[in-house]
């Protein structure tokens, strides 16, 4: 969902009517109501965290919230500013030594490089979201192992996969985390002139072409070369695990149950059909090993392509400030700055429209569509097809029913 508090507000307060009144929305006829009558819930919590992230980018409908007060200042000194409580060589930019207290500081929106820095925060946390709720699936997929009882996908599944999405996208949400947390003005670092936010993707490339090597101006920590082709050779192992044990361990499971002794009044050995218990269908080596192929391959690219996928969490969240910040200057503030009191009005009333129908309503189904996209494809392909494939989904039909009737 967008960040901004105005916007969540508006969307929760439409749900909580709706579930205040859902004894009378219930029986109408209209299909719109009806569709909005069965998400209400969602809605209501999709507002609720617009509200929360609204309060982290400090927005509301697109203007910043000066809560606490800024904690930078601008001088004559300097054309940039420093932190109100660092500022005695304002040439030197320094930050402030107390930060913002909730959320981004208020001065972020106004300044020159605001979209530089909004652009590397939503990146890096879009992919921090990502790589957390893909783990999160590869565990769903353990549970269901358990559940089945199949050692063979605990210990040869989901433990590779999850060393190798860890060993490289687990490592690089550790490196953004890292970046984030470490001090970049502390004194030691201030005094070492190499000492200076390295570039995270120059990092991961320079992990796979050139493992051991760590460039100085790359180093985030001690020991960074060695625990980096430490994870490489991790990740190499987990690709060959995921794909030869399980095929041959199948068939050896099969070969030990391939007979059977069914007791019962004669005490006969009776051969049992070629059927893999767990799949329920005929067991064939070649066809389970190219399974498995698939299923490898499917894995360790799309590790890569799904990961990728949760930067439209991003540009979903550009998208929406933008246009935020566009309808506001360019309707609103232009308006207000004519001084007529008619133009004030017709102002005020396109930005309204704007505001409802195109970021309320066009977005927030475009941001719905997107979560539902990133739901199914990159969380759950993780967890959903691994026992077996699914029922087919058959709709229903009235012709069926009183078939199934006329024969009964």
């Amino acid at each position: 969902m967008f960040g901004d508090v105005g916007h969540g507000i508006i969307m929760a307060a439409f749900a909580f009517l709706m579930i205040l009144f859902e004894k009378r929305l219930q029986y109408s006829k209209n299909e719109m109501v009806q569709n909005l009558y069965k998400g209400r819930y969602i809605i209501f919590l999709m507002g609720v965290f617009s509200i929360f992230t609204g309060f982290i980018y400090n927005e509301f409908f697109a203007i910043p919230l000066d809560i606490f007060g800024s904690r930078w200042k601008y001088t004559s000194e300097s054309n940039m500013a420093c932190g109100i409580d660092n500022c005695d060589v304002p040439s030197e930019v320094l930050p402030p030594l107390h930060p913002y207290p909730l959320g981004f500081d208020p001065i972020w929106k106004g300044s020159q490089n605001s979209l530089l820095f909004f652009n590397s925060y939503k990146m890096k946390f879009s992919i921090v979201i990502g790589v957390s709720q893909m783990v999160l699936g590869i565990c769903l997929s353990c549970v269901n192992a358990k559940f089945f009882r199949e050692p063979i996908d605990i210990w040869y599944v989901f433990v590779p996969q999850m060393i190798f999405m860890n060993s490289i996208f687990g490592y690089l949400v550790f490196l953004i985390l890292f970046k984030w947390l470490k001090n970049w003005n502390s004194e030691a670092c201030m005094s070492d002139p190499t000492c200076e936010p390295p570039d995270l993707k120059a990092i991961l490339i320079g992990m796979f072409m050139s493992p051991g090597n760590v460039p100085p101006k790359l180093k985030l920590y001690d020991g960074q070369a060695f625990v980096q082709v430490l994870l490489l050779l991790a990740a190499l192992v987990a690709i060959p695990w995921m794909l030869l044990p399980k095929p041959f361990l199948l068939k050896a499971r099969f070969e030990r149950t391939k007979y059977q002794i069914v007791k019962n009044n004669s005490d006969l050995e009776t051969p049992a059909s070629d059927v893999d218990s767990h799949h329920h269908g005929p067991f064939n080596f070649g066809d389970t090993m190219v399974n498995q192929m698939i299923h490898t391959i499917e894995f360790v690219l799309g590790a890569v392509s799904n990961t990728a996928s949760y930067l439209r969490l991003w540009a979903l969240s550009l998208a929406h400030a933008e246009l935020s910040d566009v309808f506001l200057e360019k309707l609103l503030y232009t308006s207000i700055e004519t001084g007529s009191p008619v133009g004030i009005v017709i102002g005020f009333s396109m930005w309204l429209c704007a505001t409802i129908g195109v970021l309320m309503l066009m977005e927030s189904l475009s941001a719905f569509l997107h979560a539902l996209r990133l739901h199914w494809v990159e969380f759950q392909n993780k967890f959903y097809n691994l026992h077996g494939t699914g029922r087919k989904f058959a709709p229903f039909d009235f012709a069926e029913l009183r078939q199934a009737e006329t024969e009964s």
